[in-house]
């Protein structure tokens, strides 16, 4: 029953902007905690930020004062935006929901910063 469905990504020049949403199922989207993660080739999976279901965030060191995540429990949405973006933000970015300990995957959408 949960489904998570992510946009948003594409191409970008160094320093440019991207916003990514990610539209999760309505069932338990407002009592979930939501997340962004993202895989550089070749790498493992990591941790970008995560916002509770009370709107508090974390994020990581990497993205800190450029990225900001956010969401609309009227919409079921999550958004990632990335400003200031850097090479080596370019991978496969992923929405997850955590629901009961469980956690929910996306497809994933690809984010790739090049001049």
């Amino acid at each position: 029953q949960v489904q998570l469905a992510e946009s948003g990504g594409g191409l970008v020049q160094p320093g440019g902007s991207l916003r990514l949403s990610c539209v999760a199922s309505k069932i338990i989207f407002s009592i979930s905690a939501m997340g962004w993660y993202r895989q550089p080739p070749g790498k493992q999976r990591e941790l970008v930020a995560d916002i509770t279901r009370t709107g508090n965030t974390n994020y990581a060191d990497s993205v800190r004062g450029r990225f900001t995540i956010s969401r609309d429990n009227a919409k079921n949405t999550v958004y990632l935006q990335m400003n200031s973006l850097k090479p080596e933000d370019t991978a496969v970015y992923y929405c997850n929901l955590r629901y009961d300990a469980r956690d929910y995957w996306g497809q994933g959408t690809q984010v790739t910063v090049s001049s």
